[in-house]
């Protein structure tokens, strides 16, 4: 075991930021656990277990003793704040409405707000930035119409997100950003005490509203709010700058219905838009024939768990849109897993092909290596994603 090492909290290679750094390669080869040092200007540097084989990260992630920790500023009702029988109670008041039988039901709808994006990219012509007229638009619409939250107000929430989604930012400053959104929420919450509306935040508020906090209903809605625009905006785009420099597999995803469904669930495996946070061990937990030790930080690296040939026969560091779907963890696993993964699922489906049949030619407007990514980020993505066509 090692504490010399520094591994960045995004765990991405530099100049090829889809691809996780040599040291967590290196790490996954090791019979024995690594401890590495993370640097993080919101936590600090700290030391931490970094667990990067499949199996392993699929096996701790699903422990109930490995907790959140603290890894976030404590947010009454958002379920990063929670773990064990709380963290439960409210995650079930918000299971179903997002199943995978609801994202079918939005479907219509999705398409809909796809189609309008679309428009607005052709009225824009060649030269646009599909990070604002098509990635961040299309979930921040479809999420705001589910919670009921004016979309005019989105510019407001959508900076006040990126800052507090930032890892170059410190602690202080991501608690300034969180007391700002639940004021922002809180008003919502009021205006649905007094009349519920017929969104997600409503029906929480007419099944549960006896259970819940004005606190809690606001976090619970700043929950939603942030993950739903931010995280599948940033794979959308990240999915396209992708598809974008390989045109052969960009041509499947157009031109083949039938693999867009696989080919969506490749592209979460290799893009992993969201950073598992750092978490601590409760108890002590078994890797194989180690332990994590109570009171040990702990990483688990999806980036380098998704390419784990232990888990395959496959190249997994090769995108292959037609392959066989692989198993992945980009939606995590385990209590904490991501709640919203089929409303993700549904609106990557829809958006990719419906774009590249509307522009049939397009392309990056900029070189590849110009692009400017967000590594240092709890979501990764591009900021810009200029193309013509």
């Amino acid at each position: 075991m090692t504490d010399s090492i520094e591994i960045p909290i995004g765990g991405r290679a530099a100049g090829c930021p889809f691809a996780p750094v040599p040291e967590l390669y290196e790490a996954q080869k090791d019979e024995e656990l690594r401890r590495v040092t993370v640097p993080s200007p919101m936590l600090g540097a700290f030391d931490a277990v970094v667990v990067t084989r499949y199996e392993d990260v699929k096996n701790v992630l699903a422990d109930d003793r490995l907790r959140m920790g603290g890894s976030m500023p404590y947010q009454a009702g958002n379920l990063l704040s929670y773990d064990g029988p709380e963290h439960t109670r409210l995650r079930r008041m918000l299971t179903a409405s997002f199943t995978a039988r609801r994202a079918r039901e939005q479907r219509p709808q999705i398409e809909e707000v796809v189609t309008a994006a679309l428009d607005e990219v052709e009225k824009a012509g060649p030269g646009a930035d599909l990070v604002q007229l098509f990635c961040t638009p299309i979930p921040t619409l479809v999420i705001c119409e589910l919670l009921g939250v004016p979309y005019a107000d989105r510019e407001e929430f959508q900076r006040r997100t990126a800052i507090a989604l930032d890892f170059s930012n410190s602690r202080e400053v991501q608690m300034e950003k969180a007391a700002e959104m639940e004021a922002y929420m809180a008003g919502l919450v009021a205006g649905h005490r007094e009349e519920p509306g017929d969104n997600v935040l409503g029906r929480v508020v007419r099944e549960y509203g006896d259970q819940l906090t004005d606190s809690e209903l606001a976090g619970i809605g700043n929950m939603l709010l942030i993950a739903g625009h931010e995280t599948i905006a940033n794979t959308l785009a990240s999915s396209i700058a992708l598809l974008l420099q390989h045109p052969d597999q960009l041509a499947v995803v157009r031109d083949e219905p039938e693999a867009v469904d696989g080919a969506v669930e490749e592209l979460l495996r290799y893009v992993v838009p969201a950073t598992i946070l750092p978490r601590q061990a409760s108890g002590d937990i078994p890797v194989r024939d180690q332990e994590i030790k109570e009171g040990e930080r702990v990483v688990a690296s999806v980036l380098a768990a998704n390419r784990d040939l232990g888990a395959s026969g496959e190249d997994l560091d090769r995108l292959d849109v037609r392959r066989p779907v692989q198993r992945h963890l980009t939606f995590g696993f385990g209590p904490h897993q991501c709640l919203g993964q089929q409303l993700a699922r549904m609106e990557l489906r829809v958006a990719l092909p419906a774009l590249f049949n509307r522009f049939p030619e397009l392309r990056l407007a900029v070189a590849p290596e110009e692009l400017d990514y967000r590594t240092n980020a709890l979501v990764f993505g591009v900021n810009a994603l200029p193309v013509t066509w």
